[in-house]
């Protein structure tokens, strides 16, 4: 592979894995305990609708463009395995794959569907966002520290790749 486009697709991997570590940050630290706060039909009403914004352009862009990227990364750091900083790529592709986009659809996903079966003024929403909150965030952190440990990964195999020119 070219060794510019394979650092332009570690640059890209290092950029989307920062930023969707962010938002998962942000709403670990502070979205979801400001929504634990709110009456338990407020907080469902609310998460209810940020699950169906999120699904935009620009946040999915990012978040599976990142998960495409680090895809081919993988394909191209296997086939220029002797390439510097290859293994810190696979291991960072890995880390995103696993640890943010596959977690999302395996633990994230079902308890947003879940959450979005019940009707917020019910004792059944209130009951279900006592478990929902500790869950989602849980995961959700999981997510946060994988998408930002991947951006590490990226970054130290742009200063080996940088370090062996």
């Amino acid at each position: 592979m070219i060794p510019q486009a394979l650092f332009f697709l570690t640059l890209a991997s290092t950029l989307g894995c920062g930023l969707v570590a962010g938002v998962f940050f942000a709403f670990s630290s502070f979205v979801m305990p400001a929504l634990a706060r709110l009456p338990p039909a407020e907080g469902v009403a609310a998460m209810q609708s940020i699950n169906v914004v999120v699904l935009n352009r620009s946040f999915l862009g990012v978040f599976v463009g990142t998960a495409g990227v680090c895809l081919l990364l993988t394909v191209f750091s296997m086939v220029s395995w002797s390439e510097a900083g290859s293994k810190l790529r696979v291991a960072g592709s890995a880390l995103y794959l696993i640890g943010t986009f596959l977690c999302t659809m395996t633990r994230s996903v079902p308890l947003n569907d879940a959450l979005e079966t019940v009707s917020p003024e019910t004792a059944a929403a209130a009951e279900m966002w006592s478990r929902y909150v500790p869950a989602w965030t849980t995961w959700n952190t999981v997510r946060a520290l994988a998408a930002l440990a991947a951006a590490a990964l990226f970054t130290l195999a742009l200063v080996e790749s940088a370090r062996a020119r």
